[in-house]
């Protein structure tokens, strides 16, 4: 049989992947990934073609591409002349962002850090953290600006709804692991 003939079930793609059939289902339903042939008795089969794809939207995921940007990336992708330049401004549009993100977390970073010094050896009845986190800060402190900049960014920037400082979204912490186990992402 050759290579191009294999079909694998979607239950066969997703380990293949380390995806979730839900998310497969999902990529299909939003346009990403083209619907498979399917068998006889009505299950998904999926070839080396949409194996590839996956592992790209995947890939383009884990590197927090939105959904829009990961459409593009693929329209890019399945044009024959491949026009790099527009992929570029998009992955320049993104890092970006990306580095927005880092000095966001570079920022809590420190006023966590801060905070954590602050505290003694945790024997005594006042914890600076505790009161820390009841405290509201004045406006334009650093602690205002760890706490609602990444908000505030958001509802003006690239209208993505983003977790609240300190506590990444499911989604990005699906990203993390995804990414921290893929042998693909350099």
């Amino acid at each position: 049989m050759d290579p191009a003939s294999r079909r694998l079930v979607i239950g066969a793609l997703s380990a293949r992947t380390g995806s979730r059939v839900e998310t497969i289902r999902y990529y299909e339903q939003v346009g990403l990934l083209p619907g498979p042939p399917r068998s006889a008795g009505g299950y998904r089969l999926y070839g080396l073609e949409h194996l590839k794809r996956l592992v790209f939207i995947l890939r383009a995921r884990a590197l927090d591409f939105s959904i829009q940007e990961v459409r593009r990336l693929l329209t890019l992708a399945d044009e024959r002349r491949r026009p790099c330049a527009e992929a570029k401004v998009l992955a320049t549009a993104h890092l970006a962002q990306v580095r927005t993100k880092l000095a966001d977390l570079r920022t809590m970073e420190r006023v966590l850090a801060k905070t954590v010094a602050r505290c003694d050896a945790g024997t005594g009845s006042d914890c600076p953290l505790i009161e820390a986190l009841y405290e509201a800060g004045p406006a334009g402190s650093e602690v205002e600006a760890a706490i609602s900049g990444p908000r505030r960014r958001a509802a003006h920037g690239t209208g993505r709804q983003r977790a609240p400082a300190g506590r990444a979204s499911g989604r990005d912490r699906r990203r993390a692991r995804t990414a921290a186990r893929s042998p693909l992402i350099p």
